[in-house]
């Protein structure tokens, strides 16, 4: 884990901790930044129509009577941040239109979540594969009625087409009608229509955008269908809270209602007057499974959203897990290149998922390598001497339960000491060679190593087969600070000698073209560690008789090193620097003179948080689907996109590269 330090000429970074001293047992801050004040009539604002072909464009419709400010508004989607938006106005008149392109690429599957500039919850639409082309928009009537897909052109910043077609008049006189977040956490559905509607395979999701969405059977077996002019009932699974929301989808993924309520809560509950329609008031009653009384008194959204804020019910974190903000960020090197690969990233673990006896705060994930043998399988380490076998579940990647649900520990030769764990490989045997830069048991004192784990061993903990020690090749490390003692191999690459061979690596030992056969105990590849002191790789044969042969340095132009990985892919070795170097990867070839250099640099996709992503990882080209294939990055500090938002207490992220 990298901390910040300065010394002559290099600047080094490091997660500084955030003090949380107000952390709440619910997991939300208890100081935030004073909010910005939500505009009149933002209840009124709905998304109307969506498109994610093309240009992906976002049309919001203001149902109410007078005109709403959008200034500073945001958006975003797959559980991501919420990044702002041009919108073809800042103010959208009573029964009028107005429309933006998403900043972000819209996907096949996705969502749109709307905020005010405070970060109120305005509106959510989410959709199944292809359900939003041409175009997916309101039927029976702007800003309200049921999302169908357009079979004819888009209608962006004009009505939509009236009516809904003759195939789901049904669904779509079902309506969230009554909430409370008092106690049950109880969801009222009603019907309006003429006919039952079959709900169990329905799903509810709330504001908390790191919550998966539930289905409504799973919460109340009973709740299969509803009757018409009927009620269906069930209490939340995943808790519902001071200021939340609550969006039905329906069993294709598509967004039929929803709810968002203040800070005072729905309690004893929000219910809609008149019932089945109409905007929500607070009741004086609550009165799940029957009419509502309407005896309140206040106001809201209509069909719909009333107020709410970005966290929602719970937030994202649980107690014992703390995130810690980036430090030392540094500039993007000039001629640095976009991200070429997909715009869309998404959050892919479980909300502090590393977790572990010797590590609470459940930060910590750096290194990353998926398994050539398996592509299925992510390897991650952990700092604080944990290597974790991940294998994906819902469209994340979790620990293996049949490997360990909690990770296994690993310890130096003997079975002694607290590896400070910061990159990993897969060796040409399918081995784990894991680096560490000190004993975080004396973490004053450099050790710099390789160690090699059989992941087959039996046990919670694992032991090296081998282990190799460079530290006395770095004595600028040995200066009694755990500073500069923390400055070591960061990461580490396996290379196999049949790339180093066929593009002409001429062997610094020799300065003739590299012969593997000179190296009969070094296996099938040399291994490139990061030092993360000044970001150059340091490449080795790693001897089966505990011995090593130092090939010499290879320069990245980075100032750092946080992880190294061999793609074969794109046939390059790759360096990948957090934000100390502008949050970039350098892809390094053979060059005609036989030498490694860097050939092209690619910033992170630009909705990516500046953090300490100390880990990346690209999937095996054997993954590939429709020209692109998985690339997995590793948040030291789970600090996701900074105070009040729900990516805190994540490690991990998922985007496409191309194959």
């Amino acid at each position: 884990m990298p901390t910040s330090h300065s010394r002559a000429g290099v600047t080094s970074v490091c997660a500084v901790a955030l003090t949380l001293s107000g952390l709440l047992a619910t997991g939300l801050l208890a100081a935030q930044p004073a909010a910005a004040a939500d505009p009149a009539g933002y209840q009124n604002v709905r998304i109307n129509e969506v498109t994610s072909s093309n240009n992906d464009t976002v049309e919001l419709y203001n149902a109410g009577s007078t005109a709403v400010s959008i200034s500073g508004w945001k958006m975003s989607d797959d559980s991501f941040s919420a990044q702002s938006f041009t919108p073809s106005a800042t103010t959208i008149p009573a029964g009028g239109f107005v429309t933006f392109n998403s900043p972000k690429g819209l996907g096949d599957a996705d969502k749109v979540v709307i905020y005010t500039s405070g970060g109120t919850v305005v509106d959510r639409v989410e959709w199944a594969t292809d359900k939003a082309k041409p175009a997916m928009a309101r039927c029976g009537g702007d800003g309200t009625g049921a999302w169908v897909t357009t079979a004819t052109a888009a209608t962006f910043g004009a009505a939509n087409a009236s009516g809904c077609p003759s195939s789901i008049p049904a669904a779509s006189r079902v309506r969230i009608n009554e909430v409370t977040s008092a106690g049950s956490d109880t969801v009222e559905l009603y019907n309006g229509g003429t006919s039952a509607v079959s709900v169990g395979s329905w799903k509810y999701v709330d504001a908390d955008t790191s919550h998966s969405a539930a289905t409504v059977s799973s919460s109340s077996p009973s709740a299969t269908s509803i009757p018409a002019g009927g009620y269906v009932t069930f209490n939340s699974t995943i808790g519902l809270g001071d200021n939340d929301s609550v969006f039905l989808l329906d069993s294709s993924g598509n967004t039929v209602d929803s709810l968002t309520w203040a800070a005072a809560g729905a309690a004893p509950s929000d219910e809609r007057c008149a019932n089945g329609s109409g905007w929500f008031q607070t009741a004086v009653t609550a009165t799940p499974g029957t009419a509502n009384s309407c005896s309140g008194s206040g106001g809201g959204g209509g069909g719909g959203t009333q107020t709410g804020q970005l966290l929602g019910g719970g937030g994202s974190l649980t107690s014992g897990c703390t995130p810690e903000a980036p430090s030392g960020t540094g500039s993007t090197p000039t001629g640095t290149l976009a991200w070429p690969g997909g715009l869309d990233v998404t959050i892919a673990d479980n909300v502090c998922a590393f977790t572990t006896s010797t590590g609470p705060e459940g930060r910590d994930v750096s290194g990353l390598a998926f398994d050539p043998a398996n592509p299925s399988v992510l390897w991650a380490a952990k700092n604080k001497n944990w290597l974790f076998k991940l294998v994906k579940s819902n469209g994340k990647w979790i620990p293996d339960a049949s490997w360990s649900a909690t990770g296994k520990q690993i310890h130096f030769s003997g079975g002694s000491g607290q590896p400070d764990s910061e990159g990993l490989t897969v060796g040409g045997n399918g081995h784990l060679y894991v680096t560490s830069e000190r004993d975080n048991a004396n973490n004053t004192a450099p050790k710099d190593t390789i160690m090699e784990f059989d992941p087959a061993a039996t046990g919670s903990t694992l032991t090296p087969l081998h282990q190799w020690d460079m530290t006395s090749q770095f004595p600028q490390l040995n200066t009694g600070s755990k500073d500069d003692a923390n400055l070591g191999f960061e990461g580490v690459g396996y290379v196999p000698d049949s790339w180093l061979t066929a593009n002409g690596w001429v062997d610094p030992l020799t300065g003739s073209a590299y012969n593997p056969a000179n190296y009969p105990l070094h296996g099938a590849g040399l291994y490139f560690a990061g030092l993360e002191w000044d970001g150059s790789l340091h490449v080795y044969g790693l001897n089966s008789d505990g011995t090593f042969t130092t090939f010499g340095t290879v320069a990245t132009g980075k100032a750092s090193v946080m992880d190294v990985t061999y793609d074969a892919g794109t046939q390059r070795l790759v360096a990948t620097c957090d934000n100390t170097c502008g949050e970039t990867h350098t892809f390094m070839k053979v060059n005609a003179s036989g030498a490694i250099v860097p050939d092209v640099t690619y910033t992170n996709p630009a909705v990516m948080p500046t953090d300490n992503l100390e880990g990346f990882a690209l999937a095996p080209t054997s993954t590939c689907v429709s020209g692109f294939r998985e690339a997995v990055w590793s948040d030291d500090g789970v600090y996701g996109f900074g105070s009040g938002t729900s990516s805190y207490g994540h490690a991990l992220y998922s985007g496409t590269f191309p194959c």
